[in-house]
């Protein structure tokens, strides 16, 4: 698998407190958009990401993002 899977033609809006979050780069895991380890044996992994504050984030669902694991509007151009 070269390409990541589009696990979702749109962002993933979830309110989200502070923490340590996993964010799936393969499109393979069953609780996106955060990873399951789903990505063992290929050549993704997982993108660390640090929420200082509480607030709502837009993560990416298609898994094209140029902005990492936030939304930046890549789904609307995809095939």
């Amino acid at each position: 698998m070269s390409e990541p899977k589009i696990a979702q033609r749109g962002p993933y809006v979830l309110p989200t407190l502070p923490g340590t979050f996993r964010w799936c780069s393969c499109g393979q895991s069953a609780a996106q958009p955060f990873c399951d380890g789903s990505h063992k044996g290929s050549a993704f992994a997982p993108v660390r990401v640090e929420v200082a504050a509480a607030k709502t984030i837009a993560w990416c669902g298609c898994k094209h993002s140029k902005n990492g694991p936030f939304c930046d509007g890549s789904h609307s151009a995809l095939a």
